[in-house]
């Protein structure tokens, strides 16, 4: 009889997550996450979590930096507001890589964004296709972020003020509006001189009255507690 073979060890296959919290530190998975920032690129997924590990390996293989990928990841953070994302991945990159011309313009874009100033991030966006086109569903992601902010703002919104925020008109911007009306609770109203008016649903910023009370309340039980006391 042949001598036995020891059996051979089992190669474990870890998803990127999981060596991200393992070992976040360990320069050898520093590919992997490079390779999952262009994974969540193509299948439209994010991982905040994993991109900021990668953006740390960065600081302490500087010389293994990939500019694109760091694009790539403020690109994804962008679509997140109105998360901090940007914020949380724009501090963990260094100041001189911050002067690339594709950085400098996304913190512009960024800047845009948290002011609501729509109009002027839709010029400078245009401006910048070629950079922005590489990760898909950049465009929803910011009509979506545009719309969040209108609807705490507004009770009832101009069409032509939806119209600039998420850039879009005509026909397309019709299909937009019922779309939402039919599946959002939007409600479209007459406004003088034939204009339009979006009634948008209630919530506690449009409408302050639904804002729930945060003063300190007495509750019920401690009342009835009291009664005996002062009887």
């Amino acid at each position: 009889m042949g001598r036995e073979q020891p059996p051979q060890q089992q190669q474990v296959a870890y998803t990127v997550e999981q060596l991200v919290a393992v070992n976040p530190y360990n320069p050898d998975i520093l590919t992997d996450l490079e390779n999952y920032v262009n994974e969540q690129v193509s299948s439209q997924t994010y991982s905040l979590d994993a991109n900021l590990c990668l953006l740390r390996l960065y600081q302490f293989e500087p010389d293994r930096m990939s500019i694109p990928i760091v694009v790539r990841i403020l690109i994804k953070a962008l679509m997140a507001m109105p998360a901090p994302d940007f914020s949380l991945c724009l501090f963990l990159i260094p100041e001189p890589v911050q002067m690339d011309e594709q950085i400098k313009t996304l913190i512009v874009l960024s800047h845009y964004l948290e002011t609501a100033r729509f109009r002027q991030f839709w010029d400078e966006a245009a401006k910048n296709r070629s950079v922005l086109e590489v990760v898909p569903g950049f465009e929803q992601a910011i009509q979506a972020y545009a719309i969040h902010v209108l609807s705490l703002t507004y009770q009832k919104v101009p069409r032509a003020v939806i119209a600039e925020a998420i850039n879009i008109e005509g026909l397309s911007l019709d299909k937009f509006i019922e779309y939402h009306m039919a599946n959002n609770g939007w409600v479209l109203e007459k406004g003088h001189s034939h204009s339009q008016l979006i009634v948008l649903p209630r919530n506690e910023f449009n409408h302050p009255e639904l804002k729930k009370s945060t003063s300190d309340g007495m509750p019920f039980e401690h009342i009835t507690r009291i009664f005996p006391i002062l009887s």
